[in-house]
């Protein structure tokens, strides 16, 4: 799971602007202290030479604005090998990723 997804996650369930319930702070907490404490869950750190991937994803996926986060995200998925779960079509504008639509 990468940082950027625990950041936003906590950005959107506490935002209080946004229409229905919302978390806490401490109630927000408690759910990521829960997914991290689950065996199969561990922390997506980009390594040492992550740049020129994520560069790569900027240019090529030509992501500007909002679009550089998930550029991010892309890279990280692709730098460990993994498959990206998302409803959002703009992922695939990133050469080399692969994702998929869990709701498809």
């Amino acid at each position: 799971m990468p940082w950027q997804s625990i950041a936003a996650f906590l950005r959107i369930s506490t935002n209080t602007r946004l229409a229905g319930d919302r978390f806490t702070a401490e109630e927000a907490g408690r759910v990521v202290d829960l997914w991290l404490g689950q065996p199969n869950v561990r922390l997506l750190n980009p390594a040492d030479d992550h740049w020129p991937l994520l560069r790569r994803m900027v240019m090529e996926g030509q992501a500007v604005g909002p679009l550089v986060s998930d550029a991010q995200l892309a890279a990280l998925t692709i730098e460990f090998g993994g498959v990206l779960h998302t409803t959002d079509r703009d992922f695939a504008r990133f050469p080399g990723l692969r994702w998929t639509n869990p709701l498809a």
